[in-house]
């Protein structure tokens, strides 16, 4: 499903008790497999407990609000009941009468079928591929008969009055089984009825026994939860009601809105019984992936036997085709959003694991028990793998993701990630909420030896490409408001290694959109061997770019040394891009003008410390 101008889903912390214990994967593991195999030995019981707790979940609501309403408890559970079962048998005898008529107008519909047969046939000439297929066909079937009568080598044979041969065929035998009594006649016409109907007698009894006990039930499943944990579980229990309802009421509105165009369509295009189309068609999409085919199957067949021509036929599809692609890229989109929760993924998997545990009826029930899963694995810690693979929630933040493009060595899927969050928001956050992040990262993995220096160096050189890559594109949007008109320079130099030059690319380029002159330097520029070629002229203020807010020693020792080069007419400021608010308190003591902990913040404290600077010269002229 398609999902505006939105920033781009955040990863949400989990939701971990600091104090919650801890279960080993072989354990959890073992818990898995006897879940599963209980869930399998146990279908009889567990298919129609979901079936009656998915139900319940539907008609609660409506008891609620009969009980607000002033009707009792009891009256309000039989009355829905009752209701729903009104409903149901209605649509079965609406079906059942479409289902007779079409059977008694059947016979009419043969002489369409054999004419475009004939159709078909005769549009295979001889030398067509329907005649050779056959050919060929009929040829391996005369060959096969051929080898079959031959006799086998080595069977023996015995000679005859006149010296033949007699040998031994096979004397072929048929078992009649004998007509059945009419007791066995019965029991094989109710047999295969017995299943369903015991099953939705089962599911009766417990929809009457979950929405009488309704407040019953929850307390008891808080009292299993934990009585000193009331408020997780009541939060689960409310989070998997309202998006299994959501799910239902929407999934409802939709195959309605998909099953009346359906009957509509059909009825113009002139395939007998619409009705009954459009009713399984809306019913029938309640089954994931089988469904809406084969609710189009069965129209589009009786369309190829009405219509003498092929007009009808290419229609009918044209119609189902239609309405899919409008139902599936903007219907379900727009109805569903998040309601479920579930990935794209997780929903096909689940509809494959739920098939085979519980066969089509597990295909029925996939998305509602899916998505109770993910609510466990959302608010119990134990199963939080449970949201992290079926969730729809990004698994890493994007800053992460952006680093592991990064470390992966793939710049151009890093390009791709930067240039998707920059469709919803600024470039200052891009570079202050992604970018920088991913570099205090690559920062810990180098300290800590996670990463060589050749790593660290690529990643940088990445970076930066991306920047220059954005400022070049971004050229046009410079403006020059509140700048004075000499444009003084600033010396945006990356303080200890290439990732720190990387963020001093990220200041500069913000500074130049300000209409800001900056020029980025590497460390080097600022060794003990090269600091004296560095050039005074034109520089007001210098920003020493740190990804690593511990590095407050070297800070110190930069300070002084670019105090002895420029004097104490240039200002030093120290950028600490990933400090906490405890490292900055500790970073005022280095000796630097100031410290600003962001890009955006360095940005207005640069241009406000500029116009100072620059005001007493353009009043004295």
């Amino acid at each position: 499903m398609a999902n505006g101008a939105t920033s781009p889903p955040r990863a949400r912390p989990a939701r971990i008790s600091p104090a919650a214990p801890r279960m080993s994967p072989l354990t959890l593991v073992a818990l898995i497999v006897v879940a599963v195999a209980a869930l399998y030995l146990g279908r009889d019981i567990f298919v129609p407990l979901a079936l009656a707790i998915l139900l319940s979940f539907a008609l609660a609501p409506i008891v609620v609000r009969l009980r607000r309403w002033g009707l009792g408890r009891m009256p309000s559970v039989l009355a829905v009941v009752f209701l729903v079962f009104v409903a149901i048998a209605a649509f079965g005898g609406v079906v059942a009468t479409q289902i007779v008529d079409l059977a008694d107008n059947l016979p009419i519909y043969e002489m369409n079928l054999r004419g475009k047969i004939r159709e078909l046939r005769s549009a295979g000439s001889e030398d067509g591929i329907v005649a050779r297929t056959s050919d060929m066909m009929r040829d391996l079937s005369k060959e096969l008969e051929a080898v079959t009568d031959e006799p086998a080598e080595g069977i023996e044979g015995r000679a005859g009055d006149e010296g033949e041969i007699d040998v031994t065929r096979p004397v072929p035998v048929e078992v009649h089984a004998p007509e059945p009594s009419p007791l066995e006649a019965l029991r094989q016409m109710v047999g295969p009825l017995l299943g369903p109907v015991t099953t939705a007698g089962l599911v009766l009894v417990f929809v009457i026994f979950i929405l009488l006990q309704r407040e019953d039930l929850r307390d008891r499943l808080i009292r299993l939860a934990g009585s000193g944990d009331v408020h997780r579980t009541t939060e689960a229990l409310d989070d998997a009601a309202h998006r299994i309802s959501r799910y239902l009421l929407m999934h409802l509105v939709i195959n309605v809105l998909y099953g009346v165009p359906v009957g509509i369509g059909l009825y113009f295009i002139g395939v007998p019984n619409p009705l009954l189309w459009g009713l399984l068609a809306t019913v029938l999409r309640f089954i994931p992936y089988i469904g809406p085919v084969v609710a189009a199957l069965f129209p589009i067949a009786l369309s190829f036997a009405v219509d003498p021509g092929w007009t009808m036929p290419l229609l009918t599809v044209a119609l189902f085709l239609g309405l899919e692609l409008f139902s599936n890229n903007l219907l379900e989109p727009w109805l569903y959003g998040s309601s479920t929760g579930l990935s794209s993924v997780a929903v096909l998997v689940a509809a494959v694991f739920w098939t085979m545990l519980w066969g089509p009826v597990g295909l029925l029930l996939s998305t509602p028990l899916t998505v109770c899963l993910v609510v466990l694995g959302r608010h119990v810690p134990q199963m939080q793998f449970l949201d992290v693979l079926l969730g729809n929630e990004p698994a890493l933040p994007v800053e992460v993701k952006f680093y592991q493009r990064m470390l992966a060595r793939d710049p151009d899927e890093a390009t791709e990630l930067a240039e998707d969050y920059l469709e919803d928001n600024a470039l200052e956050d891009l570079y202050e909420e992604i970018i920088t992040p991913a570099l205090g990262f690559a920062e810990r993995d180098r300290v800590a030896r996670g990463i060589d220096r050749e790593t660290t160096q690529a990643i940088a050189e990445d970076v930066i490409d991306i920047i220059d890559d954005l400022a070049a594109e971004d050229e046009s949007a410079a403006t020059e408001d509140d700048v004075p008109a000499d444009r003084p320079s600033v010396l945006c130099i990356g303080a200890r290694n290439a990732l720190d030059e990387a963020a001093a690319a990220m200041l500069s380029h913000l500074l130049r959109r300000h209409g800001i002159g900056s020029t980025v330097l590497p460390s080097r520029a600022v060794s003990l061997k090269t600091l004296s070629r560095l050039e005074r002229d034109g520089v007001m203020l210098v920003c020493l770019s740190y990804v690593n807010p511990a590095a407050q020693q070297h800070a110190r020792r930069l300070v002084k040394r670019l105090r002895a080069h420029f004097g104490d007419r240039v200002e030093v400021m120290i950028g600490l891009w990933n400090a906490e608010a405890e490292a900055r308190e500790t970073a005022t003591a280095i000796g630097a003008d100031s410290v600003v902990p962001s890009l955006r913040q360095a940005v207005r404290e640069i241009r406000g410390r500029l116009q100072e600077m620059t005001r007493p010269a353009a009043s004295q002229n």
